[in-house]
C-alpha cells in the first residue's frame, strides 16, 4: 500500500532522511521547509514526480495556514502527517506576528497543521500524526504567565517549553480526534540531525563533537517512524522515547493541563 505523507521540517535532518527512503519505497511525500535552496535540492536527489516541495517559514502563523490550505486544495487525502520542524534560536527572536519565534515554529506550527489537516486524514484508511519531540523528558515546564518568554529567556528553556507544550498537544489532539486518528510522541533521542547554522561557532563546534561520539545515526532514529506509518497504533495517543512505550500517567501528559494549554493556544493564535 503505497501512502501520502506531509512532513513538517522535511528538507533537514530526519525530516528529510525520512522523506526519500519514503519515496524509495513508493510513497508520495510533501515536504514544508523554509529554505528554497533546501527544497530545490531534496527535489532533485528525490528525482520523481511523488516528491512536492513546499515553502514556508512556519514561524509565521500565516504562512503554516496558507501551506495547510495548498495541501487541502490539492490532496485527496493524507496517511501520515509527521510533525519535524523545530530551530533553534540562541537569542529570544519575536516574529512579526509577535510571537516568540521557538514557540511558533516548534508548537504553535504543529497545531495549526494537525488541527488544520485533519479533514484531509479523516479520509485515510489508516493515518497517523508523529511529532518528533522530547516526550519522556521532564525538564521544562510551561510558562503560564508568560509563554512567549519575555523575560528570562534562554533556548534552552525554550526548546524544553515547546517540547512539553508538543507531549501536551498529543494528549488534547488525541482527546478530541483519537477516535478517528492516532497521534503518537517520538523522541529520537540525542541524534546526528538538524540545522546548527544559526548557533555561534564554538557551540556549533562542541556539539557536532558530542554527536560524533554519542548521538545515534540518523538512519537509526527513524527507523520507528516506518512502523507507526506502516502500522497506525490502536489506540488514541502513544508516547515512545527511542525504543520503550511510556506509560500516559507521566506527569508531563496530565491530561488537565493539555486543555489549558489548548485554550491558551487559541487565545496566542487569535490575538
Amino acid at each position: 500500500m503505497t501512502r501520502t505523507i506531509v512532513i513538517s521540517g522535511g528538507t533537514d535532518g530526519m525530516g528529510r532522511a525520512f522523506a526519500l527512503e519514503r519515496l524509495a519505497r513508493g510513497d508520495t511525500v510533501i515536504a514544508i521547509g523554509s529554505n528554497p535552496a533546501k527544497g530545490a535540492a531534496l527535489s532533485a536527489e528525490a528525482n520523481t514526480g511523488r516528491f512536492r516541495f513546499l515553502r514556508a517559514d512556519l514561524s509565521s502563523t500565516a504562512e503554516a495556514r496558507q501551506v495547510a490550505g495548498e495541501i487541502s486544495d490539492s490532496t485527496d487525502a493524507i496517511d501520515a502527517l509527521v510533525l519535524a520542524a523545530n530551530r533553534l534560536a540562541p537569542k529570544r527572536i519575536q516574529t512579526a506576528e509577535g510571537l516568540e519565534q521557538t514557540l511558533a515554529v516548534y508548537y504553535l506550527s504543529r497545531y495549526l497543521l494537525s488541527h488544520t489537516l485533519t479533514p484531509l486524514l479523516q479520509r485515510s484508511p489508516t493515518p497517523v500524526i508523529v511529532s518528533i519531540a522530547g516526550v519522556g523528558v521532564e525538564k521544562g515546564a510551561i510558562n503560564w504567565s508568560d509563554p512567549q518568554l519575555t523575560t528570562e529567556y534562554s533556548a534552552i528553556r525554550a526548546q524544553l517549553q515547546a517540547g512539553r507544550a508538543n507531549d501536551l498537544l498529543g494528549v488534547s489532539f488525541a482527546e478530541k480526534f483519537g477516535d478517528t486518528i492516532p497521534f503518537v510522541l517520538y523522541h529520537p533521542g540525542f541524534t546526528r540531525s538538524g540545522d546548527l547554522s544559526p548557533l555561534p561557532l564554538p557551540s556549533r563546534t562542541l556539539i557536532r563533537i558530542l554527536a560524533a561520539l554519542r548521538a545515534r545515526p540518523i538512519h537509526e532514529s527513524i527507523r520507528p517512524l516506518h512502523d507507526f506509518v506502516d502500522h497506525p497504533p490502536q489506540t488514541p495517543l502513544t508516547a515512545v522515547d527511542r525504543d520503550h512505550t511510556l506509560n500516559l500517567s507521566l506527569p508531563t501528559l496530565d491530561p488537565t493541563a493539555a486543555r489549558r494549554l489548548a485554550t491558551l493556544t487559541e487565545d496566542l493564535l487569535t490575538a
